[in-house]
């Protein structure tokens, strides 16, 4: 929704507390009064039709209502319809009477054009948006052109062919002319008696002349350059692009200052300079007039660059002053064939002033804006065909090697999000579920209990075999008990005993085997502390098994994650409504705003010219549109307050420089 729906549904809303107003007529009315006592039948024929004309008003002006759609805008071929099924003719209105039921029907006809006309300057704002919003990019592309040398060389080969062209029908066409000239004058008998190659001839050697001629007579290509050409060029169609773009923003300015400006009170209701009711109904039908009458005049001089801004200005109120119409509603007042009056010449807007503006803007946009894209891109297209054939056979010749690449990639992305994508997170989900499959371990479970039991036999068998070891008598089961748990503790006393007894003797221990079965038990107490160790460290792992899970899927997340914004980089780079660059354009735009405000010229009572309020409106209405996507729900509503602040020129050019400060504080952080 814009500031133009805005302005409409207003505008309507106003249009309806006039109907509200009204109802008292239709108490009055004889024949809306009889039909509520069920004696329609009794009615005579003219009443009966008073009732169908009525009936056939109301559905109509429900229908060019704003509350009846979400779109408060209706078509153009819609409302052309609706206004032929008002069936407005001369007829109609000279039989309206002066009784209270042809009274009501009289305020419905006026309530219909004025929401026809509320319809209708809803349009041709929309138009002036649209036709004028666009003309910005192509003044920067001119200003790109103009700034830059290599920019200007560019253009000058992209618009070579079409001077080569434009050069041709002139020899052409002044060959033509010369040749015409000797045919038709006395010579021209025997010209046509000659052969068709003499004939040829003749005007190839015209041809040759018209170039000769024209490259003496043609002192601009020989003093300027190609570049110099192209610049003075450019300037001139930037030019004429800034006038149609001030031309645009000043109808626009003048129809929203001066279009169906209803004075209203507080609560939004029409009031009137007047001291009575009728003042008031009369002050409303001049404006509808009034307005009807300036959409018209902005229509059909907004597009003429001839003049300039003050001069279309002065003309377009001149010619609303000067108005017949405008002037006769002033010495007759709200008569009845006024409605059908104002219904036609809607139409004519609608069917005529409409279509040929928007032809002349688009005409006008196309001979001064850009280029069209054949003529930007026919040099890199001309070298794409003629580079085809080689291109193709490249890939002819390559066709086997191309095959295997694609191939080799398609098969090197399945396995990579195979093996480093979907196998570590089907590892992490067994994890979290405590899967037996996916635990981390260094060694087995029942290794450190088979060498720790191992370990207590030898010990328990070493210390059975040398009583010496422990006071020269056999053990009992309570001391065999004690020596097993002072094993799983680690303490090998009895075999460090006999190790140390036999180290005095080592040769009579070495024989006896005791010295050599020590040493083993030793070795065999290495392995099980290394066992203890790694024990340690597997359970280190199992704890940390989820991290160590996650850091094994990180690799493959942050290339899936690098590709992925690489691919929306590249395919949201050609989308204009992501939300970076709508950012970055809301800042454009407002820089824009303050540019406008900023170097306007206020009237007397610190207001906006006509111009300057055209051109806040279009940047405005950009702004409006952009900030759909970037603002959250409530914030948007919140703006669009300060949008409606911004653009109400009647609070004075310094607050609404204080309302762009606060919308670049307040809105920073999606800014």
């Amino acid at each position: 929704m814009s500031f133009v729906d805005d302005q409409v549904r207003r505008i309507d809303a106003q249009l309806d507390r006039l109907q509200l107003s009204s109802q008292a007529l239709v108490a009055a009315s004889p024949i809306l009064r009889s039909t509520s006592d069920d004696s329609q039948l009794a009615l005579g024929q003219e009443q009966r039709l008073s009732l169908e004309r009525i009936t056939q008003l109301q559905a109509i002006v429900k229908s060019l209502s704003t509350a009846s759609s979400s779109r408060p805008l209706l078509r153009a071929a819609r409302l052309q319809e609706l206004l032929e099924q008002a069936q407005f003719t001369q007829a109609t209105a000279s039989a309206l009477g002066d009784h209270a039921g042809d009274a009501y029907k009289g305020e419905l006809e006026w309530l219909l054009i004025g929401k026809a006309t509320a319809q209708t300057y809803g349009l041709i704002l929309n138009t002036l948006l649209e036709q004028t919003i666009p003309l910005s990019n192509d003044i920067w592309y001119w200003d790109e052109v103009l700034g830059s040398y290599a920019y200007t060389g560019l253009y000058t080969i992209q618009t070579s062919p079409l001077r080569f062209w434009d050069w041709s029908k002139e020899i052409y066409q002044d060959a033509r002319q010369r040749f015409d000239s000797l045919t038709s004058g006395s010579e021209g008998d025997g010209l046509q008696a000659r052969s068709l190659s003499d004939r040829w001839r003749q005007f190839y050697g015209l041809v040759r002349e018209s170039i000769r001629d024209r490259s003496l007579t043609d002192v601009r290509s020989k003093v300027m350059s190609p570049l110099t050409i192209a610049r003075s060029e450019a300037r001139q169609k930037q030019s004429h692009l800034r006038r149609l773009r001030e031309m645009s923003a000043s109808g626009l300015g003048v129809l929203m200052d001066e279009g169906l400006n209803f004075d209203t009170d507080d609560e939004g209701s029409i009031v009137s300079k007047g001291h009575n009711d009728e003042a008031s109904r009369e002050e409303w039908k001049g404006i509808v007039t009034k307005s009807v009458v300036l959409m018209e005049t902005v229509l059909r001089n907004v597009s003429v660059l001839e003049t300039g801004v003050g001069q279309f200005e002065d003309a377009v109120f001149i010619s609303v002053d000067e108005d017949p119409e405008v002037l006769q509603h002033h010495a007759e007042g709200a008569t009845p064939s006024r409605p059908v009056l104002l219904a036609r010449k809607l139409q004519q807007i609608l069917a005529v002033h409409m279509p040929g503006h928007i032809t002349t803007s688009k005409r006008l946009a196309k001979e001064y804006g850009r280029p069209s894209r054949w003529i930007r891109y026919w040099l890199p297209a001309t070298v794409l065909f003629l580079s085809s054939s080689t291109l193709l056979r490249i890939f002819v010749n390559r066709k086997a090697e191309i095959v295997i690449w694609i191939r080799d990639i398609g098969t090197t992305t399945i396995d990579f999000w195979y093996n480093w994508v979907v196998q570590p997170v089907k590892k992490i989900i067994g994890t979290i579920r405590h899967d037996e499959d996916s635990e981390i371990a260094i060694m087995s479970k029942e290794s450190l209990k088979g060498d720790q039991a191992s370990l207590e036999r030898m010990v328990v068998d070493f210390a059975i075999d040398n009583p010496n070891s422990t006071d020269s008598r056999p053990l009992n089961e309570l001391e065999i008990s004690e020596i097993r748990a002072k094993v799983k503790e680690g303490d090998l006393t009895p075999v460090l005993k006999a190790y140390e007894r036999d180290l005095r003797r080592p040769i009579v221990g070495t024989v006896r085997g005791d010295l050599i079965r020590a040493l083993l038990i030793q070795i065999q107490k290495t392995k099980v502390d290394v066992e203890v160790a790694i024990g340690g460290i597997d359970s280190l792992l199992k704890s940390q098994e989820l991290v160590f899970g996650f850091v094994g899927l990180t690799p493959s997340i942050l290339v899936c994650v690098g590709v992925s914004r690489w691919l929306s980089g590249f395919l949201g780079s050609r989308k204009v409504g992501t939300k970076g660059k709508k950012q970055g354009r809301m800042i454009r735009v407002l820089r824009n705003i303050d540019r406008i405000l900023t170097a306007t010229t206020p009237s007397n009572n610190g207001m906006l010219s006509y111009k300057d309020h055209g051109l806040l409106l279009c940047e405005v209405h950009v702004l409006r549109q952009n900030s759909r996507q970037v603002l959250p729900g409530e914030i948007h509503r919140e703006f669009l307050e300060e949008i409606n602040d911004l653009v109400d020129i009647r609070t004075g050019v310094e607050r609404q420089l204080r309302v762009v400060e606060r919308i670049r504080w307040a809105y920073s952080r999606w800014l």
